[in-house]
């Protein structure tokens, strides 16, 4: 009895740790940091990487795959580059872009996260302004 009874908590520890130590893409976010921004040309738009349980800035994330254009307004094919743009603050990635017309522009991003095997998607919707 006394054996199974280990058994049982080791089984019960391995399952706890296990779970504690494998987060997944889905444990991270990215915010606006501006929703709304003035429309131009060289515009700066800026996301924010949460871990969601920490509430804490992910600092050491390598985006891989960025793309912004006017789908949330039914024109995914009005799209405009983007050129990373260095952060003041930790946690937040920042991209040089054109916003050539006013309306709601979405950044399409993907990131790879230190420790993460799954790449963190997100998409953030800022609106242009006039």
């Amino acid at each position: 009895m006394k054996r199974k009874l280990i058994l049982a908590g080791a089984t019960a520890l391995a399952m706890s740790l296990s779970g504690a130590a494998f987060a997944g893409a889905n444990d991270y976010v990215f915010e606006p940091v501006n929703v709304e921004i003035k429309r131009g040309d060289g515009v700066i738009v800026a996301v924010r990487l949460k871990h969601k349980a920490s509430g804490k800035p992910v600092t050491d994330a390598v985006i891989i795959q960025t793309r912004i254009d006017m789908a949330p307004d039914n024109m995914a094919e009005m799209a405009s580059p983007l050129t990373p743009e260095p952060s003041k603050e930790p946690g937040v990635y920042a991209f040089k872009t054109e916003l050539s017309m006013a309306g709601r522009w979405l950044l399409s991003i993907a990131a790879k996260v230190q420790g993460e095997t799954e790449t963190v998607v997100g998409k953030v919707i800022f609106r242009a302004t006039r």
